[in-house]
């Protein structure tokens, strides 16, 4: 594959806070088709209990996320990088909220660990997650779906 997907590694503390922003930024879309075009055609992923293999194999993936996962708004966060000689890894943690088809809200928590390649696509995905059940009006998210507004709240100032 020759697509490039700057910043590319190695990663300064302002790439890779940069890098962080454009995945949350992709993934606010809920477009599977939008969100795979940063990872690479073999790219492998570890999702909770499932373990996609390749760009095809997330598509579907996401696009079983999202048909479950109603009204999904996404906070990530920079927790680590390895510094100007990385490796091209991070770490991000992150939030989002959700409901289901019942109408009961989720706030799922989680961390991620990155791999990129020389071109900047994602290489490896390994990701954590945990649900927490909440009620409508402990929701923290109330922007309009999509792109997370730049005045808004980000996880440490929200105490997350």
């Amino acid at each position: 594959m020759t697509d490039t997907r700057p910043p590319v590694p190695p990663f300064t503390l302002e790439t890779a806070r940069q890098k962080v922003r454009l995945a949350e930024d992709a993934w606010n879309t809920r477009d599977p088709d939008v969100v795979v075009r940063v990872y690479t055609d073999d790219t492998r992923w570890r999702n909770r209990a499932e373990f996609p293999v390749g760009r095809e194999a997330v598509r579907a993936f996401l696009q079983r996320k999202w048909e479950r996962e109603l009204d999904y708004r996404l906070i990530k966060e920079l927790w680590a990088c390895d510094g100007p000689v990385n490796t091209g890894r991070l770490a991000v943690r992150f939030a989002y909220e959700w409901h289901d088809a019942a109408g009961q809200w989720f706030r799922s928590y989680g961390n991620e660990n990155w791999q990129f390649n020389a071109q900047g696509l994602m290489t490896h995905r390994y990701a954590s997650i945990n649900d927490l059940p909440i009620r409508t009006e402990e929701r923290l998210f109330h922007w309009p779906l999509g792109r997370r507004p730049d005045g808004h709240a980000s996880l440490s100032e929200l105490g997350l």
